[in-house]
């Protein structure tokens, strides 16, 4: 059996379940996020990627992450607030994770043995984004300076796609 992103689970910013495959039929895009780092600012860029393409089976999944020099140091409730209240988030939030490591959330595991970065599967930084096709396939990987608007011509191609 192929795995894809309806395998896992992962606890949402509210300390609840869900079941990934929610997502199934849906364009996902991963994001590993932290609110003190120099390209927090792309949380503007992908929520206004949501709001434009979410009617159109788009969702962005954030993953706030402290592993890379301590930029999210906030409980997941601080996490929240800040994401609302400086950039109007409102697309799925999840609760903080390790994405490299022994500790690193199984779906990290599998979303970097699937594509791999320039310097290996590793995640370098904050803000390294997968691109999931609507059946839960990894498509694409773009690095941490990476925008959203650079990689919306490859949203929107899967998007498009049937």
């Amino acid at each position: 059996m192929t795995t894809t992103l309806g395998n896992f689970t992962a606890t949402d910013i509210d300390g609840g379940d869900v079941d990934l495959s929610s997502y199934d039929g849906k364009v996902v895009l991963v994001v590993n996020t932290a609110s003190q780092c120099g390209m927090t600012p792309q949380y503007a860029g992908l929520q206004e990627l949501y709001d434009r393409r979410q009617s159109d089976g788009l969702v962005v999944l954030g993953f706030p992450c402290d592993q890379f020099g301590n930029q999210e140091p906030g409980s997941e409730q601080e996490i929240a607030a800040f994401c609302e209240s400086s950039y109007g988030v409102t697309f799925p939030m999840f609760a903080k994770v390790e994405v490299n490591g022994d500790d690193e959330h199984p779906l990290y595991t599998w979303l970097k043995g699937e594509k791999a970065g320039p310097r290996g599967a590793d995640i370098d930084w904050n803000f390294t984004k997968f691109l999931l096709d609507r059946d839960g396939n990894v498509l694409d990987r773009f690095g941490p300076t990476t925008t959203p608007e650079e990689f919306t011509p490859e949203v929107e191609k899967a998007l498009a796609a049937e």
